[in-house]
């Protein structure tokens, strides 16, 4: 498989691939729900909240975090993740634009 020429694509475009890939897992989709309903910092073991094992959850974390989705904090021995607000919300913005411009397309077209 060749390599993605993202040189040829906007940061904007770059970033939203970024952000959608690392969201693209159902594990993923579960912790930022579960963290997003904690209206907090998680700090707690996350593993047994889901049901999944722990270095499952810790690969999840890291892909979240490495996107910019997720920060986290060390808290003693424990690495407490919560939603980065600035990423999230420019994601949303991006995200509604995204499919804002779908709405103007006839949807008779094929």
């Amino acid at each position: 498989m060749g390599l993605t020429k993202t040189e040829i694509f906007t940061d904007e475009q770059n970033q939203l691939a970024v952000a959608l890939k690392a969201i693209a897992h159902p594990a993923r989709i579960a912790i930022l729900q579960h963290i997003i309903n904690a209206k907090a910092c998680i700090c707690g073991d996350l593993a047994a909240e889901l049901g999944l094992a722990q270095p499952t959850v810790s690969q999840h974390l890291k892909e979240l975090k490495n996107a910019g989705i997720i920060k986290g904090t060390i808290e003693g021995v424990s690495v407490c993740y919560c939603i980065n607000s600035p990423v999230w919300e420019k994601l949303g913005k991006q995200l509604t634009g995204f499919f804002a411009s779908a709405q103007k397309i006839d949807g008779n077209c094929c």
